[in-house]
């Protein structure tokens, strides 16, 4: 792979990263309920799933099921509705991060770590992604090394940038403040992952 084709690669894959949405959203909940520890394994945890994702597209599955729409949209739907329960449950909890904190129940690294992997393979808006942006880097080299650079960038650049996330909210000045409006925060992560779900429903909904 040259190197001006993976400077192109690293550039998607950033701008896949940066872009705000339910991944940003599961890293603050979890920064702000279980502190650095479990916002980096959130962060981390959502990496592989990035990674697997790019690994599909490399073999070539993520085309087959675009071209089975019956697999296709199961799996979409599938996320929609993991993605909206999750919303739900953001949305209906108890007083929300605050009041659990408050009672000193923080994430464990672990529930960090499900909810980071599960947030970004139940997304359906990331296989489209690797399906409309990656996928044409997948053939610009047919070495072994150049296929694990394939995988290896979008996965390392998800799982530093949300690194970089969790350790600015986590921040000894930071975090208390944003603490103080867990609640919100827990609101509004659950509205946006709602709202994505719906929106896949919708979007699948006007395709057939």
């Amino acid at each position: 792979m040259s190197l001006s084709v993976w400077l192109a690669l690293l550039a998607v894959c950033c701008l896949g990263a940066m872009s705000p949405g339910p991944s940003l959203a599961m890293v603050v909940r979890h920064t702000l309920g279980g502190g650095r520890g479990a916002g980096i394994a959130c962060a981390w945890a959502h990496a592989l799933g990035i990674g697997v994702y790019a690994l599909i597209t490399l073999l070539g599955l993520a085309l087959a099921m675009k071209e089975a729409p019956l697999v296709f949209n199961g799996i979409a739907l599938i996320g929609a509705l993991y993605l909206m329960w999750m919303g739900w449950g953001a949305l209906n909890s108890k007083g929300g991060m605050q009041e659990k904190l408050a009672a000193g129940k923080v994430s464990t690294l672990s529930e960090a770590a499900r909810d980071g992997i599960a947030i970004s393979l139940f997304n359906p808006k990331i296989l489209l992604f690797f399906l409309a942006l990656f996928s044409q880097f997948v053939m610009a080299s047919s070495t072994l090394e150049g296929k694990a650079i394939i995988v290896l960038t979008p996965l390392v650049v998800d799982g530093l940038w949300y690194t970089i996330v969790a350790l600015m909210l986590s921040h000894p000045r930071l975090l208390p403040k944003l603490r103080e409006k867990a609640a919100i925060i827990d609101k509004l992560s659950g509205a946006i992952l709602i709202l994505l779900g719906l929106r896949v429903i919708w979007t699948l909904w006007q395709g057939l």
